[in-house]
């Protein structure tokens, strides 16, 4: 069915949903969003995008006339075959999944019908099986999402791979899924359903690993005099290995790495399974994050009354999102040692007001910097890049910067008066800006 006009439903318009709907509709298929927020809905009715993601309010102002957005599921049952299901799955306290917003979507759905239950939420392997027992009757397609946030359009309409687990039975929905995709160019692969969920969260489990790896290496060439950068470089162009995902850094965050983490351990845990390297990396992680604190420390001593300037907050750069942002436990940790702290971040400001507390926030750079006895840079965002440094440091009370994201160019603050500190480099050498992991 290449090159045809499918009409789509997408169910939960958040990230995901929202960029899904949007990018089928660039490619001519009249698409109804729903999703359960009326407020959502609304806005998105008027042309008004609810997240930061770069090319997304272009693609959703160009393709108006074929995007519908509701919040009654009746109206998606009536108007499409093909149900893309977009919702969150949260982790629950126990680390396990949250599935309660994909069980919502099996009640309402119901069994029979000429549907096609199309789950792009990541949920555990063994929950196509289970809903599929569930919804007799109802064809169920797993074609998990691998879209980064930041280039999450890019990223959908020029895909590495498209993964598409059909069980005996559901090949033919399978075949339709797949032929939206086949103009993209990306490899499909088609597999079972158990298989293509397990294919998400090991992809999302390897890549935080190199992360956690690269971080513990950092660590060390810290303590031996070794440069990070180099090691990583040195280790990148090895085939086998490769350099994506080699940036030190003070650890992951973001919607989906740790909390798939956490649902693949889990999910290894309930079969008595104990995934040991998992646990490592997740463990890794963490502490990354409070390393920092402990650079401010022995350069400042005790934190106490210290002001100290976080640039940056959310997650990683283009995007809003402060799900597990570093700048989150950084906050909470300088505040707990009893320092004062600013903060800046040129498009997550307004989602950081209602996750941080008794923080200072500011509407640029400088006045973060201001008085400050250390900054600390959280995000890579471009225009930290650009900033006036030697301004900067005739703000600051104590010219220190903690790089958090090995960003900088070390040799430039330096030569305007800064204290520079990285993450696994040596003293006197920079690095070339680019993506943190």
């Amino acid at each position: 069915m290449t090159g045809d006009r499918e009409q789509i439903g997408v169910i939960g318009v958040g990230w995901v949903g929202l960029v899904t709907a949007a990018c089928f509709a660039d490619l001519g298929h009249p698409v109804v969003a729903r999703d359960i927020l009326p407020e959502k809905v609304e806005a998105l009715s008027r042309g008004e995008t609810t997240i930061h993601e770069p090319g997304l309010e272009d693609l959703l102002a160009r393709n108006a006339e074929r995007l519908t957005f509701t919040t009654e599921m009746a109206r998606v049952l009536e108007a499409a075959r093909l149900l893309f299901v977009c919702v969150d799955t949260p982790p629950t306290p126990s680390g396990d999944a949250d599935l309660s917003r994909v069980r919502s979507v099996v009640e309402e759905l119901g069994a029979g019908g000429e549907h096609v239950l199309v789950m792009k939420s990541t949920v555990p392997a063994g929950t196509g099986q289970t809903i599929r027992r569930e919804l007799p009757g109802v064809p169920y397609v797993s074609c998990p999402e691998f879209l980064k946030e930041g280039s999450a359009v890019e990223d959908f309409l020029h895909p590495d791979r498209v993964v598409i687990g059909a069980d005996p039975g559901d090949e033919s929905a399978g075949d339709a899924v797949a032929g939206l995709y086949e103009p993209l160019g990306g490899e499909i692969v088609r597999t079972d359903v158990a298989s293509a969920e397990m294919i998400k969260l090991a992809s999302n489990a390897f890549l935080a690993t190199k992360i956690s790896f690269v971080n513990e290496i950092a660590n060390v060439c810290e303590e031996v005099g070794a440069d990070v950068a180099e090691v990583a470089r040195g280790m990148g162009l090895d085939q086998r290995i490769g350099p994506a995902f080699l940036r030190p850094g003070i650890g992951y965050g973001g919607s989906c790495f740790p909390k798939d983490l956490k649902a693949l351990k889990q999910l290894a845990g309930n079969t008595g399974y104990h995934f040991q390297l998992l646990t490592a990396v997740i463990e890794v992680n963490e502490l990354q994050k409070r390393r920092v604190v402990k650079k401010l420390q022995h350069r400042l001593g005790s934190l106490a009354g210290k002001r100290v300037a976080l640039l940056g907050l959310a997650f990683k750069p283009d995007t809003d999102d402060m799900r597990e942002a570093s700048s989150l436990v950084l906050a909470a940790r300088l505040q707990g040692e009893g320092a004062e702290v600013a903060a800046y971040d040129p498009v997550a400001a307004d989602a950081a007001r209602g996750l941080l507390e008794d923080v200072e926030f500011c509407d640029s750079a400088m006045d973060a910097l201001e008085g400050a006895d250390a900054a600390v840079l959280v995000t890579e965002w471009p225009e930290f890049a650009e900033l006036d440094w030697a301004e900067a440091a005739g703000r600051m009370a104590r010219p220190l910067l903690v790089d958090g994201r090995n960003f900088l160019d070390s040799n430039l603050l330096r030569s305007v008066g800064f204290e520079y500190e990285g993450i696994g480099r040596a003293v006197e050498t920079s690095i070339q800006a680019g993506p943190a992991s």
